[in-house]
């Protein structure tokens, strides 16, 4: 099934209740980008503005945390209102403790990785976690062109997650919109962040439900 998941990085902050007000029924779930200054180049929300827009919307959090300490901080997020919690590989020594403890609180977790780490580096977590984002771009700003070359680890993760039996989500963030969401999909994408496509359109539920068309029209097909 494809879900779409608007990044609210890419909304106007100053009035973050209409801006979600625009997404809320067309959207599957609200994407929500936590960025240190220490692991990404960039700011952008804490746990104190989740935990305000979570008065705001029912829609499922997916809090992807770019921070170079997410144990440290991911009990916060999860007080905050987050249903999901996805951390970068690249940020910890050893996920199994994270994983556990983000299972332990009743929330599904995801692992992440940049551009420049391998497919391969997820595998050995793939039975634990209950999605893989792969990043479409190099992760700090939005505004980003999608890089194609990440349809291959897309497809190699598939691949892994098939050969095993396993019900895994791949996620895809970065770049993405109408026009080239089919390549992600194709590749095995089934969950699709965007951010500028969405909230820097006049229409963005319509922008929504055609990103939605445009990746159910280029289903799933093993290079």
């Amino acid at each position: 099934m494809i879900l779409i998941y608007p990044s609210l990085f890419a909304a106007d902050f100053s009035k973050l209740a209409e801006e979600i007000s625009r997404i809320e029924f067309s959207a599957d779930y609200l994407h929500l980008d936590v960025m240190d200054g220490v692991f990404v180049p960039n700011l952008s929300m804490g746990p104190n503005v989740i935990k305000d827009i979570r008065k705001r919307s029912d829609l499922i959090f997916d809090v992807h945390l770019m921070i170079s300490d997410p144990f440290k901080y991911v009990d916060e997020f999860i007080a905050a209102g987050a249903d999901i919690i996805t951390f970068h590989l690249e940020a910890v020594s050893d996920p199994v403790p994270l994983i556990s403890h983000i299972k332990a609180s009743g929330k599904h977790v995801g692992i992440a990785i940049s551009p420049d780490t391998p497919a391969e580096a997820v595998f050995p977590y793939l039975d634990s976690v209950d999605m893989i984002l792969v990043m479409t771009v190099y992760p700090g700003f939005g505004g980003q062109k999608m890089i194609p070359e990440m349809t291959t680890k897309i497809a190699d993760i598939r691949h892994e997650i098939n050969k095993r039996g396993l019900e895994i989500d791949i996620e895809v963030d970065g770049g993405i919109g109408i026009g080239n969401v089919g390549l992600l999909t194709t590749a095995g994408a089934n969950v699709i962040v965007a951010g500028s496509a969405v909230f820097k359109a006049e229409d963005a539920s319509g922008v929504i439900e055609d990103i939605r068309d445009a990746a159910e029209s280029a289903p799933y097909s093993e290079f």
